[in-house]
């Protein structure tokens, strides 16, 4: 093998829980593992990212990464963390989700890597031909409902109501290791911390219909890395605007590359470890020079170069860091009047109609109702964001709320609102 894929997973702090004698199993040979992800989005968000660094870290260490994209189970969702039920797709939804996730799969992990390359597969090609009689006798049977209902995914649903659709989601997704136990000699699942029930109604299954016990050696095993919190213990991988997606036409490279470079001090050295592939020396000696000098924020600027390169490219992170400089820079109206065209649409630019603008009478109307509340939610919120200073227009603080707005335009079509130190609105007048 390449590498310990445990000990790696011990000092990321990536590593909850495992059956015992997974790591013989992974010492003894190149060992097939795989990971569910749930189709119901044509992107997978940030909170997918710990799992496919999993898959990464497994392949990196002379493993074979399988990532299953669940068409089937994705028609029923899994209850598991959710109060209430979901929504179903059709299946032609299902697919085109597929197709795009597979797409941002490829960004992470080798699919032409010899004898462990990644593999992409769909339950719902061997689900489709079950009927319902034939499911309840190929799985059905193998497990009692006391073993089904002593699931935390179960218990944490009882009082508020738990389908019974949603109570098969663990037959489902512990057929899936069976099935693919049986026709890849996949040995190994992983996942989240949350999904250790539903994991191991798959090692259940496998037991019970092929017999394997302890001490044999086609034994299945699982584990589980942690929920990836912030230190407020609050979850990760939300932005004010909800969830920070993959897809660039979802969360765009800018906002992407910001909400690393936003992440709080105290979370980026366990940020770094799970989502880069930087080595425990290289993080090491980063918090140290950051230790040295916090205000140069060198572990946020790593992190967020790293898996924004790894998501988008590297030209369009360079693009996009290039754009971030000069918003925050001093002479940021110079600079944005002379940027490239293809680093200035990197930046958030928000439009606004002449017809909208018209009707403004003064700022506040302008911060407000003018830009369609993106700014301020209120005029109450937007008069008192400018009388306490927060507001600035090119770069020049603004604390009349009755300004008028007949500024100056940048580059003849936009104009850059400040609000407080962090927030910059580029706006385009159309």
């Amino acid at each position: 093998m390449q590498g310990n894929f445990i000990e790696e997973l011990r000092w990321r702090g990536m590593l909850h829980d495992m059956i015992p004698g997974l790591e013989e199993q992974l010492a003894k040979e190149m060992t097939t593992a795989y990971i569910g992800f749930d189709p119901t989005a044509p992107s997978l968000h940030i909170g997918n990212l710990a799992a496919i660094m999993l898959l990464k870290h497994f392949q990196l260490a002379g493993h074979k990464p399988i990532a299953l994209v669940g068409g089937a189970t994705g028609m029923i969702g899994d209850p598991s963390g959710k109060n209430a039920e979901r929504e179903f797709l059709s299946e032609d939804t299902l697919r085109e989700n597929q197709v795009g996730i597979q797409k941002q799969l490829e960004k992470f992990l080798e699919f032409h890597a010899g004898a462990n390359s990644a593999e992409v597969v769909n339950n719902y090609d061997w689900f489709k031909e079950f009927s319902f009689l034939g499911f309840l006798r190929e799985a059905g049977k193998f497990l009692t409902v006391n073993y089904m209902m002593s699931k935390d995914s179960v218990k944490n649903r009882l009082e508020t109501g738990l389908s019974f659709t949603e109570f098969s989601y663990q037959l489902l997704q512990g057929y899936d290791f069976y099935h693919l136990y049986k026709t890849k000699n996949v040995r190994l699942q992983m996942g989240g911390s949350d999904q250790w029930g539903n994991i191991t109604t798959g090692t259940e299954i496998i037991r019970r219909k092929e017999g394997t016990g302890e001490d044999e050696t086609d034994r299945a095993f699982a584990l589980t890395t942690p929920l990836v919190t912030k230190a407020d213990g609050t979850k990760f991988g939300k932005s004010e605007s909800g969830n920070v997606w993959l897809d660039p036409s979802k969360t765009s490279p800018y906002e992407f590359y910001q909400f690393w470079l936003n992440t709080a001090d105290v979370d980026v050295p366990r940020l770094l470890r799970v989502f880069t592939l930087f080595t425990q020396a290289e993080i090491e000696s980063m918090e140290k020079q950051h230790a040295e000098a916090p205000h140069l924020r060198l572990l946020q600027k790593a992190l967020g170069q790293e898996v924004t390169t790894r998501v988008h490219g590297a030209q369009v992170c360079e693009e996009v860091i290039e754009a971030s400089t000069i918003l925050f820079a001093k002479d940021a109206i110079e600079k944005l009047e002379a940027a490239e065209e293809r680093v200035f649409l990197q930046l958030p630019i928000y439009q606004v109609s002449s017809e909208a603008m018209a009707e403004c009478q003064n700022l506040t109307d302008l911060i407000s109702v003018g830009c369609n509340h993106l700014i301020c939610s209120s005029k109450g919120e937007a008069r008192k964001a400018i009388q306490g200073n927060a507001i600035s227009v090119n770069k020049v603080k603004v604390n009349n709320p009755q300004a008028n707005i007949d500024f100056p335009l940048l580059r003849n079509k936009y104009l850059l609102i400040g609000n407080g130190k962090q927030k910059n609105y580029i706006l385009a007048i159309s």
